[in-house]
């Protein structure tokens, strides 16, 4: 009887990316701008020889960047983890890197699966930019009072509604509610980190903490108008969105 060849056993794979958010459209697929996502698909189908698709963990907006973002696919081929992500590495532009490939079970979904993520916030507050951050950090040049600006972030710590700080006022969100369980303002030099980690995020939420917490800094937003302004639910004119280019995707829980 002749030998029937038996298909290879496709594996599932959860990979943490690494990437420079500066010259993409965000990680989603567009209909107009190249992303990450797509460039993502297209070394992971050349490698696997048909159509892969791959999903995230969340959404980055164009010119965000991603320290450890997550991701799952399905491949058919049987090449040894370390050569596959070699072989990925080699197919993918210079500013995306997979850093970690492991083979798990059908049951990982990088967004399903998540319990929550940490994103980080670089502000650059020397009088003159520093030409090394300027795709990594806003440049903001005037005094900032980084104390009332922990002082604002400590009230916006626990479980709320953050309706306040969703880019999306007028679209109705089912759910806004949220828990922050960090939220730290950290400067070292002229370096302002400011880190959040939530179980989950609405709309430019993290950006938008960013602007609040920097207009409480300069002094054109008290603490306490801030809080009335969490306590409404409602987004207004006070709450401002930081740029996109200082943002970090830092790493994603299961």
């Amino acid at each position: 009887m002749p030998r029937t060849s038996l298909q290879p056993k496709p594996r599932h794979f959860k990979l943490t990316v690494a990437y420079d958010g500066t010259q993409y459209a965000g990680w989603q697929l567009q209909p107009n701008g190249k992303t990450v996502q797509e460039v993502m698909e297209t070394a992971l189908s050349k490698i696997d020889g048909r159509e892969v698709r791959v999903y995230g963990s969340g959404r980055t907006d164009a010119g965000v960047h991603a320290r450890r973002q997550v991701a799952n696919c399905v491949l058919q081929t049987q090449l040894k983890v370390p050569i596959l992500l070699k072989a990925l590495n080699a197919n993918l532009p210079e500013d995306v890197r997979v850093l970690r490939l492991q083979v798990t079970d059908a049951k990982f979904h990088a967004r399903f699966s998540a319990r929550g993520k940490e994103y980080r916030y670089q502000i650059d507050c020397g009088a003159v930019a520093d030409p090394f951050l300027r795709a990594y950090a806003w440049h903001h040049p005037w005094p900032l009072n980084v104390a009332a600006m922990r002082r604002a972030a400590g009230l916006l710590k626990g479980r709320h509604d953050f309706s306040v700080v969703s880019a999306k006022p007028r679209r109705r969100v089912e759910n806004a509610v949220r828990t922050i369980s960090k939220l730290s303002v950290i400067q070292e030099g002229n370096l302002i980190t400011i880190s959040v980690a939530a179980d989950g995020f609405l709309y430019r939420m993290v950006r938008s903490i960013v602007g609040a917490l920097v207009k409480v800094g300069e002094g054109r937003l008290t603490v306490e108008e801030l809080q009335a302004q969490l306590k409404a639910k409602k987004r207004t004119a006070l709450v401002e969105t930081a740029p996109a280019h200082g943002l970090f995707l830092w790493r994603v829980f299961y």
